[in-house]
């Protein structure tokens, strides 16, 4: 590598994060400004199809095909970003479907690198494909192809918009030169042109359309003008969904494709000691018995490949096998929890944000406030089990079927594993049973790729039972806080300090994805979104953070830091209102003059749930304000406590994410992120014993079920700015601050640890 390109890797940090609740490349999103609309090579023409850009092909029948470079995992992406094209194009929405978009660098996602971080060289063909991918200037953009951090529509929202006005002016074009008209008199409507009593479909028109040369610059259209955007067309993938012909992961069957059924190390950086093959290989089935060595991305572990997967589950319950325990066989959170608290005493941290003098605040304060707050370790918990099918091919291909939430990571590990060239792999990406961050970890490619590296020619399966989902995630970080507030003779918030400790998902995917590269000078903003950035106005404030490290591994959870840090924030800031003597919402709304917007959220919320009206006994309700991804959130909550039993009745939300693009799929997505953060709330906790996770399935990691699920009321605050917040997100991080809030107002209770109990 030539010297430019060493002093590139001095320069420049790449933590790929992908992956699931955020993508982030020096910790900060940045969009996108590209000519995107040139068609890859990767994409191809199918029967009477006429592609006219990177986004969109129509055939000959005027179906039009948007490609969908973000993968749909519930959230609507596969309708949402089709309504962006459809809108420009003045399409029939009945006229649209979507295609998975192939893995190409125009459908690249936004990235941002920063300064500061060194590399250290590696030789490691990955570690150096990944190199040499980020030798740029800074800002300059690496292509990848992520779905995390509520961004698609984001993302999407200018080149697809874009795409759809090109490919509507190429149509005009050609249809105004088959009726021999000028353009201007050409009008468009529900997918066909006119011009007086002529008229053609865009079906008739796609082949000479698509033909032409685009124009260099189209207008978009303005908000008044929007016909489809701002309105809820039926979801596309819902038909296959709702009548079994949707492909997910775990159902694609290539020929003669056979099962592995894995068990990775109890402990933490555990190894293989001895392994009875005798006992199992000659059980009918049985094709298999292989050792897989613990890599960066995941522990060391037995596969059993069979003819079927109860075939290799059965055999590896079977199989003996001695594990060395490794280095982290005494982890312990209890322990780990003791000593965050005790660093959380004696160190000031790195401060990540302030204003203002902190300490003067507090010496002009007439009452001080101080509270501490933890949340443990979460596990991801997705529907569908953690699966991979890969092929590797003796002339030197491979091909590999996995929801993700990464694909162009996820080729690459692919290839990394399987020993070829990137060039030389084929990934599909089928529908996500659930995402929220984990279908973006690498752990299952690496292994799948390397097990069907054994059995060349052959399509392996491995699938994750639900034991090893639970015991070896990459979980969301423990955290604790340590929280001090000044109020004034009035009731007024007017200092406010707050430590947080904890794991960085930035350093710790990193450190999976590219073993060797520095990554401590960086300040993550992941460890700190959600307290750094509070809405309220304060005068003087103190934000700091100490970056613990670990043993366990750690990644992206749905709103990632803000599902700790709404829960430290709003918790304090109900007790600060307590000790003020005034109503929370009011104490609230005091400290928002500056955001209207927030306090629009705020107030509405409050109202449509009746706040201040009368509830039964032993019944609360508590309020929790949140901005996440760009999006303001506030949730009441109305709980009944009944000794240590809470039941959570009825959760109203209000939403302003700027423009709601879909309004039936924002209305889905806090429902789904209610109930996701919910769960937590009340049930969600990963403890180590041992170096050992204590849960393993669901009757000991449970989930909220239709029987104890609240009754969810939505509302969109149309703001009207010119703005596009997430929606994939944030509804999960006021969820637990609202309950415990209300447990508070129903039974007096304070608390400051999750998960709940009363």
């Amino acid at each position: 590598m030539n010297a430019g390109h060493n002093k590139g890797r001095r320069r420049f940090l790449i933590a790929t994060g992908a992956l699931g609740g955020a993508l982030v490349v020096g910790s900060w999103w940045v969009y996108r400004k590209r000519d995107m609309l040139t068609a890859p090579d990767a994409l191809e023409a199918g029967p009477g199809e006429a592609i006219f850009n990177a986004w969109l092909k129509i055939d000959s029948y005027g179906r039009i095909v948007v490609q969908v470079p973000r993968q749909e995992m519930g959230q609507g992406v596969t309708t949402a970003l089709p309504m962006l094209v459809a809108e420009e194009l003045d399409a029939n929405f009945a006229d649209v479907t979507f295609e998975q978009a192939p893995i190409a660098d125009i459908y690249g996602n936004a990235l941002m690198f920063g300064e500061g971080v060194p590399f250290r060289p590696e030789d490691d063909s990955f570690i150096a494909e990944m190199n040499r991918l980020t030798q740029f200037k800074v800002g300059r953009i690496l292509g990848l192809q992520a779905t995390g951090g509520s961004t698609s529509v984001r993302d999407a929202w200018e080149p697809m918009r874009q795409a759809g006005a090109t490919a509507r002016a190429m149509l005009v074009a050609a249809a105004a030169e088959r009726f021999g008209v000028p353009v201007a008199q050409c009008t468009v409507a529900g997918s066909v042109i006119s011009a007086g009593s002529q008229s053609a479909s865009f079906g008739e028109l796609a082949g000479a359309a698509s033909a032409l040369r685009p124009p260099s610059d189209v207008s978009l259209k303005s908000r008044e003008q929007f016909k489809i955007l701002g309105t809820s067309p039926p979801r596309i993938d819902i038909p296959a969904k709702v009548d079994g012909s949707a492909v997910y992961g775990i159902d694609v069957q290539p020929p003669g494709m056979v099962y592995g059924a894995i068990a990775q190390s109890p402990v933490m950086g555990g190894a293989v000691r001895k392994v009875d093959r005798a006992r199992v290989v000659e059980k009918p089935g049985v094709r298999a018995v292989l050792e897989l060595p613990a890599t960066s991305m995941s522990e060391a572990a037995v596969v059993v490949v069979a003819e079927h997967y109860w075939q290799a589950k059965t055999a590896l319950d079977e199989l003996p096998v001695e594990w060395s325990p490794g280095p982290h066989a005494s982890h312990d959170t209890d322990e780990q929890r003791a000593r965050y608290a005790a660093r959380l005493d004696a160190e000031d941290g790195r401060v990540y944000d302030g204003a203002g003098e902190p300490e003067q605040g507090f010496a002009q304060a007439a009452t001080v406030v101080e509270a501490d707050y933890y949340a443990p370790y979460l596990a991801h918990a997705t529907m569908e089990p953690i699966n991979c099918t890969t092929v590797v091919r003796s002339d030197g291909t491979a091909e590999a079927w996995v929801g993700n939430q990464a694909p162009t990571v996820a080729r690459w590990v692919t290839a990394k594993a399987a020993g070829l060239e990137t060039e030389n792999v084929t990934l599909h990406t089928p529908y996500l049973g659930g995402g929220f961050g984990r279908r973006g970890e690498m752990d299952v490619v690496m292994q799948a790729a390397m097990v069907a590296r054994e059995l060349p020619d052959t399509p392996v399966q491995l699938i994750w039972s639900r034991e090893e989902d639970i015991r070896h995630d990459l979980y969301r970080p423990m955290g604790s806080a340590k929280l001090r507030a000044g109020l004034d003779e009035s009731g007024s918030l007017v200092a406010l300090d707050a430590k947080i400790a904890g794991q960085s998902c930035v350093y710790s995917i990193t450190a999976r994805l590219m073993p060797g590269a520095e990554s401590t000078l960086l300040k993550d903003k992941t460890t700190a979104e959600g307290l750094f950035d509070l809405p309220y106005g304060v005068a003087h404030r103190r934000i700091a953070q100490i970056t613990t490290e670990e043993p366990i591994k750690v990644g992206f959870w749905r709103s990632v830091g803000h599902s700790h840090h709404a829960f430290f924030a709003e918790g304090f800031i109900d007790e600060c209102a307590v000790a003020a003597g005034q109503d929370p919402v009011a104490f609230r709304s005091a400290l928002l003059d500056h955001a209207p917007r927030h306090r629009a959220v705020l107030e509405l919320a409050a109202a449509r749930a009746n706040w201040g009206s009368a509830l039964p006994a032993n019944h609360g309700r508590g309020i929790a304000l949140a901005e996440s991804f760009g999006s303001i959130c506030a949730q009441v909550a109305e709980v009944e406590v009944i000794g240590s039993d809470v039941r959570v009745h009825r959760v109203v939300c209000a939403i302003d994410c700027g423009f709601a693009i879909n309004p039936d799929t924002v209305v889905a997505q806090m429902e789904s992120g209610i109930i996701y953060g919910l769960t937590a709330a009340l049930y969600g906790e990963i403890t180590f014993r041992n170096g050992r996770v204590q849960q393993s399935n669901f009757p000991d990691y449970n989930m909220v079920r239709l029987d104890n699920s609240p009754t969810i009321e939505v509302h969109i605050v149309e703001s009207g700015v010119e703005h596009l917040g997430g929606i994939g997100e944030p509804g999960t991080p006021p969820i637990a601050p609202a309950v415990c809030n209300a447990i508070h107002a129903a039974c007096g209770k304070r608390l400051r640890t999750l998960p709940i109990r009363v």
